[in-house]
């Protein structure tokens, strides 16, 4: 009952308004949050249809139907599996009533409508979006050269002469050093949390 009044409380229409962490309590997002293993929402932007729910660790949309509609679509985008790309913000004109928020996580487009008086709010998001996409995209870049390098080590150890039996002994040794390497880079660079790139440019 509560929630479903949150749309007039929080004086929404088509065109999307950011919500402050104070009404988070209001909004259907809060709901779904994996509050369980950290979880906390650092920007939401609310329409009379749409909840887009920015948390440290995911990208969570609920796509209405219509504002006169109770359904609603449940979408989770972990930013860990779902990279963003082609972030961008296009602000308004002198007549425009919103501003636009743009950017692509995974395959799925995403272009948000918000109200121009959220402009300043916007440039954070804008910025945080766009760290968070350069951080995954280096991250790519370094765990691919981390098995590049795995590769040419084992070759070079290829061409190493040495016993038979002695090579045998050592498998099982490289084997595990090599898997316990890899699965270090991959904790160093396949980032889950993007909390403190959200606590740096979000400024609630």
């Amino acid at each position: 009952m509560f929630k479903k009044m949150a749309s007039d409380m929080l004086g929404l229409s088509d065109v999307g308004s950011v919500i402050t962490p104070a009404d988070y309590n209001k909004v259907d997002a809060d709901d779904y949050l994996m509050n369980e293993d950290g979880e906390k929402i650092y920007f939401l932007i609310k329409s009379k249809t749409d909840e887009y729910c920015f948390t440290n660790k995911a990208l969570i949309h609920l796509d209405g139907t219509s504002a006169v509609s109770k359904k609603r679509t449940l979408n989770r985008y972990s930013y860990s599996e779902y990279k963003i790309t082609n972030v961008s913000l296009e602000t308004a004109g002198t007549v425009d009533l919103d501003v636009e928020i743009k950017f692509v996580i995974g395959s799925v487009p995403f272009s948000i409508d918000v109200h121009k008086k959220f402009i300043e709010e916007l440039k954070d998001l804008y910025k945080s979006l766009i760290k968070i996409a350069e951080i995954s995209r280096e991250n790519e870049f370094a765990l691919d050269y981390a098995h590049q390098s795995l590769n040419l080590a084992s070759s070079a150890m290829g061409r190493v002469s040495s016993k038979e039996e002695s090579v045998a002994a050592n498998f099982n040794s490289i084997n595990e050093s090599a898997f316990q390497w890899l699965m270090e880079k991959r904790e160093q660079f396949h980032i889950k949390d993007f909390g403190f790139v959200f606590e740096k440019y979000i400024n609630n």
